[in-house]
């Protein structure tokens, strides 16, 4: 056996050697790429085994000539496309070897309709009953979508997803064990939280996540497919709180009918199931607790007395039965899982220290947490085989988690006079190296009683327990203690991924949530046993100090948001004072207009009166005009009067706004006046030399403020100008008005005159037309009575008349 893989390794030796011989020149690569597009059979085929022979000797090498090569991806994507089924096949080989951890590669193979051209090839052979070719085909998609953001959300958008239900039918052999694998690639908790986000609600939106919950809940299922649909449910529903309310209500069909959580838990605690199976229920409950307050709720409550049901079974009672059992591996899943229904839930684990354990017949309840710590130090005198240590390991984790960040439930364990003295009997004991992350833990649990102490219990305040530590360990030791930890090899391996993934079960020890804690506290807990009494004096004296900062800034910032408004609404009324002021504008232009045309019109009367007082002739006419004149004086000089009286009363009232603007200043500046001298209060107040950013804060608030009360005095500046541009408006506008009025007023009168003056004319015209009737008749009598000088007198009037037009004309060229 042994020199049959010396041989192969000697022959995949040599064709690496040859592959490395041939690709030396591409134009030997390009070569076969144009060979790939020839139909013939005994050419094409050849030509796709060479080049996938060549792609699993030199891979990379290949990749990049393929790449660089025109159109060379696209000819190796016809090959999907031949109706003879063995090349079609090798095709897929082919492409899955191409495709290997390139991902310019993956994206122009998606990108060149390769998930539509599987699809297809997988409903062609029946779906999960295409054997082979089908897992080809699922190998191949695989590789596209891992570890690929963008092929993920094509295939995502293209409403591939929903084409995936038909592989997960109940009843099939297959059942997808790729199928599920690629369910994994698009829910993966390495992906963004985003693109997972969307192809969880995508899952569950097209039924998918219910027919993996069938698969999950079938009887017959074998053993390895129902752990991997397992793993697939529990990222499907990792952190998607629609999906887990879903698989809350999902029910195994037995009789009675029981939660699948039930069912699930029932496999975890149990020690003859496949250790692979038990982590994968571990794995599902940890991700149906993922950001799960109501369903972590749901779990404590089934430990709580008043909803204990005696006739069933609760997932409580499952997981205090394993914590309690014979093995160590149920003690340490049972742990783990009880800690996720705490993880950050401060609620629950209040609610949690409210659990009582019946322990025997005739002895008192004890707390769950007082039996925890019972187990650890009963279970250290009696055994101390690696066993045990799954065991101690597992509790500590529970308890580190459960105290964490709640006083209260510090206050509980420390009220048990044996804790203290056990962790630092555990800390300060040599054991071996094995071990020695044992210590560690006992190291956290007992900083974190420090750490979150509230100093309640006279006995265990922070002081004492760091002298204790000082006199019992010492702090270097104790910190020495507490890093080793994070030096465990496992406990690195734990940090990497959620999914717990171990090799056996004795390498079970560390859970991927814990190592964030211990991550987040260590440094924490090292800089708060390392503390002098005086540097915790001084730490408090800066927090008080740093509220009283905090509350002065608040003060700042009320007072800045109040400011804000006043600019705002100040803004406001700016804004519609402008449009008011353009209205007005608009307003006195027309005004102005309707003067200039009255205005006109009075020059057109007058000339015409003029001109008929003139045709008229006589002192008469021009008396009436003087008089006229006169009359016009008189009103003008009313006028003025008038207009003076309400320039009085406009005077009268701007005084009375500038007063009201006055008291509006007067009452904007206090708050401005307050600050200032808040500020210099602050400025006296001793600030330790770390706390620079709040006087960088203070000079920021500073800053801000007089900006804004400078802005604030210049819109009242904006807001008085515009008062007093609308009262000039107003006033030009009264004046306007009243001016018209009276030019109005003229119009009428000259107008009344003017028809008065025509009625005038015509009845003198009608006497001068009766006149010259009785003339002609006179001049008829006398010319019949025989006078010679008749004719004569006749050419002198016309002479005459002649005269007086011409007159006339001159007139009217004058006036013009």
């Amino acid at each position: 056996m042994e020199e049959e893989e010396i041989q192969q390794k000697q022959e995949d030796d040599l064709g690496a050697q040859f592959t490395e011989k041939f690709i030396q020149d591409p134009e030997n690569i390009t070569l076969l790429l144009t060979l790939l597009e020839e139909f013939d059979f005994h050419v094409r085929w050849p030509g796709v085994k060479l080049l996938t022979a060549l792609l699993k000797s030199q891979c990379a090498q290949l990749q990049g000539i393929i790449l660089v090569s025109p159109m060379g991806v696209s000819r190796l994507m016809d090959l999907l496309a031949d109706s003879r089924e063995v090349i079609r096949n090798d095709g897929l080989l082919l492409l899955q070897q191409l495709t290997k951890g390139n991902a310019a590669i993956q994206k122009i193979v998606a990108f060149e309709n390769a998930f539509e051209r599987l699809l297809d090839i997988i409903t062609e052979e029946g779906s999960s009953d295409g054997g082979i070719v089908v897992e080809d085909c699922l190998l191949l998609l695989l590789n596209l979508l891992k570890n690929n953001s963008s092929n993920q959300n094509f295939f995502k958008e293209g409403s591939y997803i929903q084409k995936m239900k038909p592989w997960f039918e109940v009843g099939d052999d297959n059942s997808g064990w790729s199928a599920q694998k690629l369910v994994r690639v698009l829910v993966s908790p390495v992906n963004p939280p985003g693109a997972t986000a969307s192809c969880q609600k995508a899952m569950f939106q097209c039924g998918l996540l219910q027919q993996l919950c069938t698969i999950l809940m079938a009887t017959g299922v074998p053993a390895d497919i129902l752990t991997e649909t397992i793993n697939t449910v529990s990222e499907v529903i990792r952190g998607s709180e629609v999906n887990q309310d879903y698989f809350a209500s999902v029910n195994a069909p037995s009789n009675p009918p029981r939660p699948a959580i039930v069912v699930l838990l029932m496999s975890m605690v149990n020690e003859r199931q496949p250790f692979v199976l038990r982590c994968a229920v571990l794995y599902c409950f940890q991700c149906f607790l993922y950001k799960n307050q109501k369903g972590q709720g749901e779990i404590v409550a089934t430990l709580l007395p008043s909803t204990i049901d005696a006739n069933s079974i609760s997932a409580g009672q499952l997981l205090c039965g394993g914590l309690f059992s014979a093995d160590s591996l149920s003690n340490w899943c049972a742990a783990v899982a009880l800690a996720h229904a705490l993880q950050d839930n401060l609620t629950q684990k209040e609610q949690l220290l409210r659990v009582q354990l019946a322990t025997s017949l005739g002895k008192p309840p004890v707390s769950l947490l007082q039996q925890c710590t019972n187990i650890l130090s009963q279970g250290d005198k009696l055994n101390r085989r690696g066993s045990r240590v799954q065991t101690k390991v597992g509790l500590l984790m529970l308890l580190c988690t459960w105290i964490s960040n709640c006083p209260i439930a510090v206050v509980h364990f420390l009220h048990n006079q044996d804790n203290v003295p056990f962790l630092t009997g555990q800390i300060s004991e040599n054991l071996g190296e094995d071990e020695r992350f044992v210590q560690g833990l006992c190291a956290l649990l007992l900083g974190i009683c420090i750490y979150y102490n509230d100093n309640s219990l006279e006995n265990y305040t922070k002081e004492k327990l760091k002298q204790l530590i000082e006199k019992r360990i010492g702090k270097e030791n104790f910190v020495e203690k507490l890093g080793f930890i994070t030096k465990h090899e496992l406990y690195s391996r734990a940090a990497q991924k959620p999914q717990p993934s171990f090799s056996t079960p004795e390498n079970m020890l560390f859970d991927h949530e814990f190592t964030k804690l211990v991550k987040e506290l260590e440094g924490a807990i090292t800089k708060a046993v390392l503390k002098s009494s005086e540097e915790e004096k001084k730490e408090e004296e800066v927090k008080k100090t740093l509220e009283q900062h905090d509350s002065i800034v608040t003060q700042y910032k009320e007072l800045i948001r109040e400011q804000d408004s006043e600019i705002n609404e100040l803004k406001e009324q700016v804004t519609s004072l402008t449009l008011q002021n353009e209205n007005f504008q608009s307003t006195i232009t027309q005004q102005l207009s309707q003067i200039q045309q009255h205005k006109d019109q009075y020059n057109i009367l007058k000339l015409k009166l003029g001109k008929e007082s003139q045709h008229a002739g006589g002192p008469a006419e021009t008396g009436q005009v003087n008089g006229l004149q006169s009359e016009e004086v008189s009103q003008l000089r009313g006028q003025l009067e008038e207009l003076q009286r309400c320039q009085q009363l406009l005077q009268t009232q701007l005084a009375e706004k500038d007063s009201i603007i006055t008291s509006l200043k007067s009452e904007a500046v206090p708050p401005a006046e307050d600050a200032t001298s808040e500020l210099t209060d602050l400025r006296k107040i001793a600030v330790p030399a770390d706390e620079s950013i709040y006087k960088e804060k203070i000079a920021n608030l500073e800053s801000r403020l007089s900006a804004q009360t400078a802005e604030t005095q210049t819109l009242k500046g904006e807001v008085k100008s515009l008062l007093e541009s609308r009262e000039t408006m107003e006033k030009e506008l009264a004046s306007a008005t009243s001016t018209a009025t009276i030019l109005q007023t003229e119009k009428c009168k000259l107008q009344q005159e003017v028809q008065e003056s025509k009625k005038e004319q015509d009845d003198l015209l009608v006497l001068l037309a009766d006149q010259d009737q009785k003339i002609l008749g006179l001049k008829q009598r006398l010319k019949d009575l025989g006078e010679t000088q008749i004719e004569d007198e006749d050419e002198l009037d016309s002479r005459d008349q002649f005269d007086d037009e011409d007159d006339e004309e001159e007139d009217e060229e004058c006036d013009e």
